[in-house]
């Protein structure tokens, strides 16, 4: 694999990964009104597939290539 391509692999894995991680972090809104809470159950699919892609996308960067001995 070239090396521009190694990078933007890297690149966009840790993106990725930090978009999974955030959006897992981050509250869902919530919802007071007086003693009344109105809270969504957060739904993490998207943030799990974003962070596997991430770790295979830094996993495919970080691979080496056979050297050729010929």
């Amino acid at each position: 694999m070239n090396r521009a391509i190694k990078t933007i692999l890297l690149v966009v894995g840790v993106i990725l990964l930090a978009y999974g991680i955030y959006t897992m972090v981050v509250p869902e809104a919530k919802i007071s009104i007086g003693d009344l809470d109105l809270v969504k159950t957060p739904d993490n699919t998207n943030a799990y597939i974003a962070i596997v892609l991430g770790i295979v996308a830094v996993a495919l960067s970080l691979i080496k290539e056979k050297s050729k001995n010929v």
